[in-house]
């Protein structure tokens, strides 16, 4: 691959991790918490290495990328859910951190630990309501449920993005019980706009928000990587709308990027999406 002088790649903007900076960056690469077979531990690695594919300006928002603290990957790929639940990132000193997965189980480990539950708010972008049952244990299928076990309020929490054959009734009841508020797939557009909206509205009773960005929200034509995508989701320009917006918005903590399977992905698009969410939200949170 040449190098051009006057186009520097993304990948050379994290390697140069400056300790002072506001944004950070960490992976968390879980897999074992996965309900299905996941090689999801791959791919905070595997984002790392596609972002030589991209630029280090944003042209929308018309701004370079930020001055970034790259953190490295965390050694839990090994753990399973209990062990998750001890992840604990409260040490981390950033404005904005970015949690690369791994699977979605790190949500509930990131917020509780990044932010008083009690007072935070919780926005997804995910095809599914992540309110399993606890049969198998904590999983990415149960952050939700989880938080809300926790003490976040369900009106604290919004959802955006949730599919029509890819939850169970007794979920969506369930969630509707705890006050979650839930946006559809066909009324998620534009994007950008709906998540926008959605963070100004919790931000008026919660004091920092964290946003999932869960891949699998996509339609599963553009995510073959994503184990939990299916037919009918969101376009990958719309996942990178919300990821701006999440970005920009000044009362957003933490972001995570989950449930690509970089092992599942032979042409690497999936992985692509994934590290552009991670630079969309840094060029966000540039435009603050």
């Amino acid at each position: 691959m040449s190098e051009d002088p006057l186009w520097p790649r993304a990948s050379d903007w994290l390697a140069a991790s400056d300790p002072a900076a506001r944004f950070a960056v960490l992976g968390v690469p879980l897999s074992r918490t996965s309900i299905s077979p996941s090689g999801a531990h791959a791919t905070p690695a595997a984002v790392r290495v596609a972002l030589r594919r991209f630029a280090c300006w944003h042209a929308g928002l018309g701004v370079e990328l930020p001055p970034v603290h790259d953190l490295g990957d965390l050694d839990v790929a090994a753990y399973d859910g209990e062990q998750a639940l001890t992840i604990d990132l409260s040490g981390i000193d950033a404005d904005l951190l970015v949690v690369l997965g791994g699977d979605n189980s790190v949500t509930r480990p990131a917020l509780r630990s990044r932010l008083p539950v009690a007072t935070a708010g919780l926005l997804t972008l995910d095809a599914h309501h992540d309110v399993r049952g606890t049969h198998d244990g904590w999983t990415n299928g149960t952050p939700v449920r989880g938080l809300l076990e926790d003490g976040l309020p369900g009106r604290s929490v919004v959802q955006v993005g949730i599919g029509e054959l890819t939850n169970s009734r007794a979920y969506a009841d369930f969630c509707a019980e705890q006050g979650v508020r839930v946006i559809g797939v066909g009324r998620s557009r534009p994007t950008g706009e709906v998540v926008r909206r959605e963070l100004d509205r919790l931000a008026l009773t919660c004091a920092d928000l964290h946003v999932d960005l869960d891949v699998d929200v996509v339609d599963r034509a553009f995510v073959p990587g994503c184990p939990g995508a299916r037919p009918g989701g969101l376009l990958p320009a719309d996942l990178l709308e919300a990821a701006v917006e999440a970005g920009r918005h000044q009362a957003v903590r933490t972001v995570d990027v989950v449930e690509v399977d970089a092992t599942a992905d032979p042409t690497g698009v999936t992985v692509d999406l994934a590290a552009m969410c991670l630079l969309s939200v840094a060029a966000g949170f540039a435009a603050r």
